[in-house]
């Protein structure tokens, strides 16, 4: 390939115009890499649906070209869909200790047993095929987490994951600005950053501050507290463990995800919990209230998690009590507000005392604010720009803040998922079109629930269904019984047998027009049934229930 032909495609399959599912391909030539692998939860209207994954069709169709699955940190919306990608693809993944801890844990639950983890540490180079893969430590809201160097025969490519610009960080690891500025220094090509928080003014807290409130909270509590926050940030539960440890206090996990999170933790060092400390939650009834803590799940209101059973009474292990405080060490998802609300309600009625308001300082972000994004600009200096993770608000504002700075609009691309971006060592421009989507995940099935059955089960929570059963005798092309009409979710059968009644009529004249023409193709009759009762019953009460009519044949 001659210096005028060399080119680097950037394919994002994920993670652009939406808050997860991140997932990004790097290509040159007929050799490729795939940086990061994450699912989304689902929206209101994917009724059912458990969670949501990329569509990986193009990877798919070009196995043999993908040689890696590089990934930044542990956090779900960016491992979270390995489970099921590597069912299908069969190539090594590269990650930091915790990462890779975190997601054997995620594979063993979903009986992927044969992958292929290459641990790897700050300040690592790789060599994949023509890339040369550098891990560069960040601050975020996980132990752990890298931004990457990508080093390719066209140039320089620098990945930010997610990451903060923290100072003072719990673990005392500060982001590796030396790093990001030797490679500003060698040139970059193009800087890929994240763009979660680009509308926030000024920088992110500190974690560190966080500690700072558990310290107040511990001090004027009266009773037990319960700390609920993301099982992932491990940095904050060592926190909650350290302030625990200073008021002479006893710690119990509670949490699926926290319990397995917190033992990968420890195993792997990231954590430190002096003896003595760490206590079994059937243990908490046998120490005085003041000396007790739980660190749990459920800070955005999931209806199965430990504090929203809680919060409902009906947790077999812990009941809230009048004097507890309980600290929702979290700020909502988008979506999560009311759920988190009704939570908070909930244990409010039973006598706790609630700390979850923004102003409390009990959350901060990992994410990087515009302060920190301009830093990060400043320091790598690229070439190209593309703003990364984030709603297509956020990639506009993170756009405008680099233009802000001095870089030109037309070096910098606002991407979509499944685009083909293409850069060459002076040029940048959109090439073309690959298939990207979601993959809808319910229960144990992947991808076999889609646009259709969602709008059936749209139609079906809105309106209800009717069936309607009739037995015919086809060679004579009369009904020998019914219709018999069941009613579910449209309305009351006992308390609306009027409209049953005269829904019965209407079907019969149906059918005997049918009769009175020899009609007898089922398909035909069904469709007839369906059109006469659905007009009907939308002229009797504005609703469409989903009819469908079952003809059993004699």
């Amino acid at each position: 390939m001659t210096k005028k032909q060399q080119k680097i495609q950037i394919i994002p399959l994920g993670g652009l115009g939406e808050i997860g599912k991140n997932m990004t391909v790097v290509r040159y030539g007929n050799e490729m890499i795939v940086l990061d692998c994450g699912l989304m939860f689902p929206e209101d209207d994917m009724l059912g649906i458990d969670l949501v994954i990329p569509d990986i069709s193009y990877l798919l169709e070009n196995r043999d070209m993908v040689k890696a699955i590089v990934l930044t940190h542990g956090h779900e919306d960016h491992i979270g869909a390995l489970p099921y990608v590597l069912k299908q693809l069969d190539v090594p993944v590269y990650g930091t200790r915790l990462t890779l801890g975190i997601l054997e844990g995620r594979l063993k639950e979903n009986h992927v047993n044969n992958a292929n983890l290459v641990a790897v540490k700050p300040r690592e180079q790789v060599q994949i095929g023509p890339f040369k893969v550098g891990f560069i430590h960040v601050s975020h809201s996980i132990a752990d987490a890298v931004a990457l160097s990508i080093k390719t025969p066209v140039g320089t490519i620098v990945h930010t994951g997610d990451f903060k610009l923290d100072q003072t960080p719990v673990d005392g690891k500060v982001t590796d600005f030396h790093k990001f500025a030797e490679l500003g220094d060698q040139g970059v090509l193009l800087l890929m950053a994240d763009s979660t928080n680009a509308e926030h003014p000024g920088y992110t807290m500190s974690e560190r501050s966080v500690g700072e409130t558990f310290d107040e909270a511990f001090s004027t509590a009266r009773g037990r507290v319960i700390i609920a926050s993301f099982s992932s940030n491990i940095h904050r539960i060592q926190q909650a463990i350290d302030t625990a440890c200073r008021c002479k206090r006893k710690v119990a996990i509670l949490g699926r995800s926290m319990i397995n999170v917190v033992s990968i933790a420890l195993e792997l060092g990231y954590m430190k919990v002096p003896e003595g400390v760490l206590i079994d939650i059937d243990e908490i009834n046998t120490y005085p209230p003041e000396s007790i803590v739980i660190i749990t799940t459920g800070s955005q209101g999931e209806p199965m998690s430990a504090l929203t059973r809680m919060a409902m009474s009906d947790h077999k292990k812990v009941d809230i009590v009048p004097g507890d405080t309980v600290v929702i060490s979290a700020t909502p998802i988008p979506g999560n507000e009311k759920l988190v609300s009704r939570t908070v309600d909930h244990l409010l009625r039973l006598g706790a005392e609630v700390i979850y308001e923004k102003t409390s300082g009990i959350h901060v972000s990992g994410h990087a604010s515009q302060e920190e994004l301009k830093l990060m600009h400043n320091l790598v200096r690229p070439k190209f720009f593309m703003p990364v993770h984030g709603e297509y608000r956020h990639l506009i504002k993170h756009a405008k803040l680099a233009q802000q700075m001095g870089m030109h609009k037309d070096n910098i691309f606002i991407g979509e998922n499944g685009q083909v971006l293409e850069f060459g060592p002076d040029k940048g421009a959109v090439a073309g079109k690959v298939t990207a989507g979601i993959v809808m995940v319910d229960g144990l099935g992947v991808g076999d629930v889609g646009n259709i059955v969602l709008r059936d089960r749209r139609q079906l929570s809105q309106d209800g269904i009717l069936i309607v059963v009739i037995t015919m005798d086809k060679q004579q092309g009369c009904v020998v019984t019914g219709p018999d009409i069941v009613s579910r979710g449209f309305v009351y059968v006992r308390e609306s047998e009027k409209l049953m009644d005269d829904a019965r009529d209407k079907v019969r004249q149906a059918l005997e027009k049918f009769e009175n023409n020899n009609v007898t193709e089922w398909a035909a009759i069904k469709s007839g049934v369906r059109d006469t009762l659905g007009k009907y019953l939308y002229e009797k009460t504005r609703r469409r229930p989903m009819i469908l009519p079952i003809i059993m044949e004699v």
